[in-house]
């Protein structure tokens, strides 16, 4: 049983259905009801049991409903894909407080209370998986919230790992490189950019969401039982030229 948090679109519709594929029920807690609804039917056409709840991650009152929810339904939770996240493009020095708070309170925050209200979940199961979600832009430092928040979601895997695996409760971070979504849309839209992109992945090509099906996969299950507090890099080679 997995609850995978902005994973009705772009990299959580991917691990979701990747997952789903594996032999996983899904519970997507995201905000746009609409493609939760599409997600709901794809991942049901695969034969597992899927619901989808309305989820604010900067709420604390959306993110312990959807764990309760996800305990009455399915009577339990082993997996937790914290996913859901946001991104801005302002500069340092003219950035507003609300829009710092906005992406930090998101991405970092999110996933840390997320973290906390699965822990007695995944405790009474006798153990679990989280994967969190980083980027890569947490070492390339290109946008200041963004960078801090992801940067801070690397160092947050460490902490929950070296204090939860004594429960059995592994914590992974996936950092992805550039793959094709609908926040990289605008990036995509810039075409010297996006050449400049391509030209030095080795690969040769954006990642699209389902090239991180293998190792979601592989985070998820007990052939992971032995690995927690890493931060693996998903980019085609990007990041061997940095």
């Amino acid at each position: 049983m997995a609850i995978v948090t902005g994973g009705n679109g772009g990299l959580g519709r991917g691990i979701a259905m990747s997952l789903a594929q594996a032999g996983a029920d899904i519970v997507i807690a995201a905000r746009n009801e609409e493609k939760t609804t599409r997600a709901i039917e794809e991942i049901k056409s695969l034969g597992r049991r899927c619901v989808g709840i309305r989820c604010e991650v900067t709420n604390y009152d959306d993110i312990k409903d959807t764990v309760d929810t996800t305990l009455r339904e399915f009577g339990g939770l082993n997996i937790l894909v914290n996913n859901a996240g946001v991104a801005g493009g302002s500069l340092p020095q003219s950035m507003a407080e609300d829009e710092w708070d906005r992406v930090v309170d998101t991405n970092l925050k999110g996933t840390f209370r997320f973290c906390q209200a699965a822990y007695p979940a995944l405790m009474k199961a006798g153990g679990g998986k989280i994967i969190n979600i980083g980027s890569q832009c947490a070492s390339s430092a290109m946008v200041a919230h963004y960078a801090a928040s992801k940067g801070g979601v690397i160092q947050l895997t460490k902490s929950l790992a070296l204090a939860w695996a004594k429960d059995n409760i592994q914590v992974n971070a996936i950092i992805p490189g550039w793959f094709r979504t609908d926040m990289t849309s605008p990036v995509i839209e810039n075409e010297s950019f996006y050449r400049s992109v391509v030209r030095r992945t080795p690969a040769g090509r954006f990642g699209e969401p389902g090239d991180l099906a293998g190792i979601a996969i592989l985070l998820a299950s007990r052939a992971s039982d032995f690995v927690t507090g890493e931060s693996i890099v998903i980019d085609g080679g990007y990041s061997l030229l940095m």
